[in-house]
């Protein structure tokens, strides 16, 4: 059964094409994911939004332009999440991959299983929304302090997130400035990552998308008063431009101030050679090795210190770390390990028909 290839559906969000051209972290891991269980020999049908730049056999669109300018809006996922279902209809595949939000409402009642991966946190509202899907989803996080916050849950594994080693360049020699890249929301840290560098006598460069109106009103109460001397804004940043920028910094200043579930920018400053400071939040000690590529500090006051005893650190320990635990072909493992588990147990086998049949049998 386990070297058995899989016909797998595997349904993006509607927000960004596969792979996307900037932002997009979610159809990014996708498109990887995608173009390593076919490398593995499995038969995969991509539901998306836009253009298909991946490997999968076939692409069965819902939306034709992506839909990232309404990103927070509730309709276009709802509308996609209603076309997948007609489109599933008609496909005959052994495992749905949902990484949607509102997509696995429709997996109960299915008799195929629905595989749906965890992308955001699990706390409050999100994990009670999930325990209502109860056995009708097969959930998989992308770290274990994900999975730690709601381990009720009916999970089938826990697989992290991964990135082509080779779309990224290593520079071993950096430059004297230290570089944050993320979103622009309090949770992030940016504000703190400005006054860390500001103590450390460090230059800061700043690349966040920064295009929802929460993100403007972060941005306008606490970024925009710390611009200065030392302190450049470049606004959201893609492609070639933000890797090489990856590549030529100090390190990555990442003063979390959430329980990140992953964290995907750590991964690709650390596959560039670019050590990680950050703060002992979510699952940055499953992704950072503490002293070997990055420093994890406990506390924000820690930090400036951390960002000038970073330049001990060996670029080549940082990118080899990535190569070898979040590499494609280790995160299509572990879910086709996953497919595999879910299948065998929620397929019909001679014991269980048998247990069922003793079950109905009268009693003498």
């Amino acid at each position: 059964m386990s070297n058995l290839p899989l016909r797998i559906a595997m349904v993006a969000p509607p927000w960004f094409e596969l792979p996307p051209r900037g932002y997009g972290g979610i159809e990014a891991m996708c498109a990887d994911l995608t173009d390593a269980l076919v490398e593995r020999g499995h038969d995969v049908t991509l539901i998306a939004a836009g253009r298909n730049g991946t490997r999968a056999r076939r692409m069965l669109r819902t939306y034709d332009v992506p839909q990232g300018k309404r990103l927070g809006e509730p309709l276009p996922e709802v509308w996609h999440t209603a076309a997948t279902a007609r489109i599933l209809e008609d496909l005959d595949v052994d495992v749905i991959h949902d990484h949607t939000l509102a997509g696995p409402l429709l997996a109960r009642g299915r008799t195929t299983p629905t595989v749906v991966t965890t992308h955001g946190p699990l706390d409050g509202e999100p994990g009670d929304y999930y325990r209502q899907l109860g056995d009708s989803v097969h959930l998989v996080a992308i770290s274990r302090s994900q999975r730690s916050q709601a381990p009720d849950l009916n999970w089938a594994g826990t697989v992290h997130n991964a990135l082509r080693a080779g779309d990224f360049p290593y520079r071993r020699d950096k430059e004297d400035w230290v570089f944050f890249l993320g979103r622009c929301t309090p949770d992030k840290g940016m504000h703190l990552a400005i006054d860390a560098a500001r103590a450390a006598g460090r230059e800061i460069k700043l690349a966040a998308k920064c295009s929802e109106p929460a993100e403007h009103a972060y941005f306008e109460a606490e970024i925009k008063p710390r611009l200065g001397p030392g302190v450049e804004w470049l606004g959201e940043v893609t492609g070639e431009r933000k890797k090489q920028l990856l590549a030529r910094a100090r390190c990555l200043l990442f003063p979390l101030q959430w329980e990140e579930p992953f964290g995907m920018v750590m991964i690709e400053a650390m596959v560039c050679g670019t050590p990680v400071v950050t703060l002992r939040r979510g699952s940055v000690p499953e992704v950072v090795v503490d002293g070997v590529t990055g420093l994890v500090r406990d506390d924000v006051a820690e930090l400036p210190d951390a960002v000038e005893a970073v330049g001990r650190l060996d670029s080549r320990d940082c990118r080899n770390h990535v190569i070898e635990h979040f590499q494609p072909d280790t995160m299509a493992a572990g879910y086709e390990a996953v497919y595999h588990e879910v299948l065998t147990a929620t397929a019909p086998t001679p014991l269980r028909a048998r247990a069922t049949q003793e079950d109905m049998a009268p009693v003498a």
